[in-house]
Order: C-alpha cells, then structure tokens, then sequence
C-alpha cells in the first residue's frame, strides 16, 4: 500500500493515529464528560465540534502553517495563551457548577443538570467543543509534522494526500468518540441519581481542564 495516493506508509500512519486518538485530551474528555452530564446527543454536538476543529486544524497543516508559527513565534504565543486561557475558564466553569451541585445536593428543588450552572454562553457542546479544538497550538504543530511525514513530496496531487490522510484520522475519531458517547450514558444515568458523585466527577474533569491549560501554557514551538 506504500505509495497509494502520495502516502508513503499508510499502515504507519493508521497505527500512529488510533494510538494518538485514544490518547487522553481536552477534546476527548469533554465529549465523555458532555455525554455523562447532557446525554447522547449533546454528547454528538460536542463530537461534531471536535470533527469541525480537527478539519480545520488538517487543512491548515495542508496549508503549511508551521512555518508561518516558526516565522513569527508571537503569533504562536498569541495563539498558544488563548488557548490556555479558555481551557482555564472551562475548568474555572465546570469547578463553579460542581460546588453549586455540592452545595444544593439535598435540595429536591435544585436543578438536575450537572452544568446548570453554566452561563447560557458556555452550554453549547458544539461551540465550546470547537474553540477548544482550535485553540489548541500544540494540536496544529502536530497535525502539520505528522501530516508531513507521510505525503510524499514528489507526488503531482498532495491534497488528494492530505485528503485520504485526514479522512482515516476523523473516522477513527468517530468510531473512538462514539465509544466515549456512550459510555457516558450510564454515568449520565448515575450522576442524575446521585447529585455527590456528580459533583465529584465534575471537579475532577475542571481540575483536569486547568492542568491541560497549565501545561498548554508552557508549551514551546
């Protein structure tokens, strides 16, 4: 399969991206944990988001982006502490709707939803799954090596290479994410029963947003 449409080593390529796929992230913790709180289909939003930003992230690798952010890092610091400031005030978000399900956990009244506390802004799975997907310099850097790596510079259609290329990594994003959908929907089903467990999990995934914020923070080119 060497060589098929200016790929050098496809089974390389498919290897190396179920590997980085199933590693853990920002994307693939917000839709398993938009799943657990809002159900399958917000769970789906969240994933079309990510679908939408990953697109984007592999046409600008196609485009050569890298060695726009090479030649002027303070666009990629720019980019870079955007990122991590949204991915701080996710966590901040997520940090102040646990303490409020915390605080009226014994109050039958209360809001059912995990996020309730959300401002309206921020409970769309979609929007907030896409700007954390393109906010993310650290994914764009690795898009445009990776994608790199396996067009052959010779072939006269790259983009047909770029295409196929971007092609198997967002079905392996699918089948992955719908995996995570719908493990979600029997957490969803426990948080609903239990407001503590819900508030615990939900602390855990904020804390997790503000690491992935820090660690962005000081990511280097």
């Amino acid at each position: 399969m060497a060589g098929v449409l200016g790929i050098t080593d496809i089974w390389t390529y498919v290897l190396g991206t179920v590997a980085i796929i199933l590693l853990p992230g920002p994307n693939s913790l917000f839709v398993l944990s938009t799943a657990a709180k809002r159900g399958v289909g917000a769970g789906y939003r969240a994933a079309g988001g990510v679908f939408v930003g990953d697109g984007v992230l592999m046409f600008l690798s196609a485009a050569g982006v890298a060695s726009l952010l090479k030649a002027y890092p303070p666009l990629f610091l720019v980019i870079k502490y955007a990122g991590a400031a949204y991915l701080g005030y996710v966590g901040l978000t997520m940090l102040r709707g646990a303490w409020r399900r915390w605080r009226d956990r014994n109050d039958p009244t209360a809001p059912r939803l995990i996020d309730a506390a959300e401002p309206a802004a921020m409970r769309s799975p979609f929007r907030k799954a896409l700007v954390i997907s393109l906010l993310n310099p650290k994914a764009i850097l690795f898009f445009i090596s990776f994608f790199i790596q396996f067009v052959d510079p010779g072939y006269a259609w790259p983009a047909l290479s770029f295409l196929l290329l971007g092609l198997i990594a967002q079905v392996t994003s699918v089948l992955y994410l719908t995996a995570l959908i719908f493990a979600g929907t029997f957490l969803a089903a426990q948080f609903r029963r239990r407001r503590r467990l819900a508030a615990g999990a939900t602390t855990g995934v904020g804390v997790l947003f503000l690491g992935f914020g820090l660690k962005l923070a000081t990511a280097s080119v």
